[in-house]
């Protein structure tokens, strides 16, 4: 991708909108949603969180790559579960059904990595009741996928729970979670599967559920995106395995990665630092990266001066074409 469009793009992203005719706005980590009625308009910004916290600064087309590669992953696992989405009419804006959200989110981990792997390296050896074997190594391939639920924080961290826990802490019923577990567990599946074909390791990943007014339950949110998983290319991963060298990742953890060289992990007293130009535009071209090895397709950028007008107009043009 052209670097002067990443450069041009960086003072016209898309921090917030104020959609106020289309509903009360409720803002998220990195979405901006409006309820009408039955249905909910779901935007996509350009906003970035990392250890449970919004970064001050956005990254141009992030919130694009993001809406459209869920919008693919959405289309090829509708067969296993059912999803919100209605349609996409805007690269950065999904209409979905109106759910109400399952207070637990199904992260499902094939390979120790990340939060896992820095949980084991300080001697747990169990994780949200899942046990793990003695003597694992960063980033190793995990005797089969463990399911590993969080809370669903508004503010902070989340934080880990078992199934008792989940059950005891929400009113989930134990048919319901095992049955959206089930789901989670088939959905790593056939994005490992997905992965593969692209060259690609699923390394671990985030699933969030939703309820209708009807009572039927779906996915929700997202899917396989670079903000809910994470990917390590297949190719040298072995090699990498046995010298004990670090991983060629496809994912934001290189973002954490930067936060914490400069002194942020989201605890009490860290001050998050500012992102520079340059750093941004980096991520940028590593969410493009990942966009275009994960779909196959290649990431064709709407560079529009003023992105909201343009998100105005396509909700706009949508509603006429729905009232015909």
């Amino acid at each position: 991708m052209d670097p002067h469009v990443i450069e041009d793009q960086l003072d016209h992203t898309i921090e917030r909108t104020h959609f106020d005719d289309l509903g009360r706005p409720y803002h998220g980590k990195v979405r901006d949603s409006y309820r009408q009625g039955d249905r909910r308009i779901l935007v996509t910004t350009d906003r970035i969180s990392a250890f449970d916290h919004v970064l001050p600064q956005t990254i141009p087309f992030k919130g694009q790559i993001l809406n459209q590669t869920a919008a693919y992953f959405f289309e090829a696992t509708e067969d296993l579960v059912p999803n919100h989405v209605l349609s996409v009419p805007d690269p950065n804006v999904t209409i979905a059904k109106e759910c109400t959200p399952i207070p637990i989110e199904f992260v499902v981990r094939g390979y120790l990595a990340g939060h896992a792997w820095r949980e084991y390296d300080r001697g747990a050896r169990t994780l949200c009741g899942q046990e793990l074997p003695e003597g694992l190594r960063e980033s190793e391939q995990l005797p089969e996928p463990i399911l590993t639920p969080t809370t669903k924080a508004e503010e902070g961290h989340d934080q880990d729970v078992t199934r008792d826990e989940a059950l005891s802490g929400t009113d989930l019923d134990a048919a319901t979670y095992d049955q959206l577990a089930e789901w989670a567990r088939a959905l790593y599946q056939k994005g490992h599967e997905m992965a593969s074909e692209q060259g690609l390791l699923l390394v671990d990943t985030k699933y969030e559920f939703g309820r209708t007014p009807e009572g039927n339950l779906m996915l929700i949110d997202e899917v396989h995106t670079p903000d809910s998983s994470r990917y390590y290319y297949a190719s040298g991963y072995k090699d990498r395995l046995a010298q004990g060298e670090p991983q060629r990742q496809l994912s934001k953890e290189f973002v954490r990665e930067w936060l914490m060289d400069h002194g942020f992990q989201g605890r009490d007293g860290d001050e998050m630092p500012a992102l520079p130009r340059a750093f941004r535009a980096k991520v940028t071209r590593r969410y493009v990266e990942l966009f275009e090895k994960v779909t196959g397709q290649t990431f064709e950028p709407d560079t529009h001066s003023n992105p909201k007008e343009r998100i105005r107009t396509a909700l706009d043009d949508h509603a006429t074409q729905e009232s015909h």
